[in-house]
């Protein structure tokens, strides 16, 4: 029997290894129907931006069932390790929400993440039971002291947040992907769908897409682009890749050449 190639997170089994932000979408009706094509089973909710609490406005929930999609509350925004954890204290508190994204940044100019702040929150929200998803520099370093303090995944980034780069340094997510058991997911600054073709072949056990998919000139067409180019990465990725070789190498047999 043939095995099924789950995405396995904090115990939970997901079939999509395809996770999708919930922002920069025109509107929720354009987000739900974006995140349906795409496949994936778990979308990111900045708690500090998406409406998940006043009914006088449109809720998330009205447009994206939590009892079908996995809500996985993001501190996006945050600048420190006390608002990202009052950010996620309060998720739990509005939903219950225990598996979470920590992004803690470092200046609205790089976006990049203050690991020192992350680092220091990532250990506390482990013990005070969260599963903890964490942003983070791909740092090989950073990356192992992030699985040393309780995380549960690790999402070291492509690219600045937003800036559509694809990866820029395939070397040190090999060397995360090598020292590390924990899923190992890239997030942030991916432009098109091969860049999550790329991601995967690395052996990355997941990818999440926001700015590429929601920005683009046809948002449910690249929805379905990062579908399809996922499962292409995965299984390329597993059949594994031949040998590379400085000379060419003949297709046919050279017995029997007439």
């Amino acid at each position: 029997m043939k095995k099924v190639d789950n995405l396995i997170i904090a115990k939970k089994k997901f079939k999509s290894r395809l996770i999708v932000g919930t922002g920069k979408y025109k509107n929720m009706s354009e987000c739900a129907k974006a995140i349906k094509l795409s496949g994936a089973e778990i979308v990111t909710v900045a708690v500090r931006r998406v409406n998940i609490v006043d009914k006088m406005k449109p809720l998330l929930m009205d447009y994206i069932d939590p009892k079908k999609i996995t809500y996985l509350p993001n501190t996006a925004g945050c600048f420190n390790s006390e608002e990202a954890l009052r950010t996620l204290r309060l998720a739990r508190e509005i939903g219950g929400w225990k598996l979470v994204k920590l992004e803690v940044l470092g200046d609205k100019k790089t976006l990049y993440p203050d690991m020192i702040e992350t680092l220091k929150s990532t250990e506390i929200l482990s013990k005070e039971g969260f599963k903890v998803m964490v942003y983070c520099t791909d740092d090989p370093l950073m990356a192992k002291r992030l699985e040393n303090v309780g995380a549960c995944a690790i999402m070291p980034l492509a690219a600045p947040i937003g800036s559509g780069l694809g990866i820029q340094n395939y070397t040190n997510i090999k060397i995360i992907r090598d020292q590390t058991k924990l899923p190992l997911i890239i997030d942030a600054g991916l432009g098109q769908a091969s860049d999550a073709t790329i991601a995967m072949e690395l052996g990355c056990d997941g990818v999440l897409v926001n700015t590429a998919i929601a920005k683009a000139k046809n948002p449910f067409q690249m929805a379905l682009a990062f579908k399809n180019s996922v499962v292409a990465g995965r299984q390329s990725y597993l059949s594994g890749r031949i040998r590379k070789f400085l000379f060419g190498t003949s297709s046919s047999p050279k017995e029997g050449i007439i």
